[in-house]
């Protein structure tokens, strides 16, 4: 009985290291994350652009773009695009507001 107690409080402190350990770890993976959403530029410039081209297209009568980029995958939306594209962002923009859902796959 008196073995067993070193070995279990020895295993309890190995969790514990461990458990802070990934603790920290997910801390500074939250903060890397943030650090990169923030680093992404956002332009309230071409947010009108794409409400002007939108408001456009939709008074002319234009359909949107029925084909989906070829960057599109699943899960992604929009906003994923702009990485590649202006016009592929601002085609699913167009498409999602004209029939309220994303392309298909």
């Amino acid at each position: 009985m008196k073995q067993v107690l070193p070995h279990c409080v020895f295993s309890l402190a190995l969790v514990l290291a461990s458990w802070m350990a990934q603790a920290d770890q997910a801390s500074d993976m939250q903060k890397m994350l943030n650090d990169q959403v923030m680093a992404k530029p956002f332009s309230v410039e071409d947010e009108a652009k794409l409400n002007s081209y939108i408001e456009e297209a939709t008074k002319r009568g234009t359909p949107p773009r029925s084909e989906p980029s070829k960057y599109w995958r699943r899960g992604y939306t929009c906003n994923d695009l702009r990485r590649y594209s202006w016009n592929d962002y601002r085609d699913c923009s167009y498409y999602y507001r004209y029939y309220g859902y994303y392309w298909p796959y």
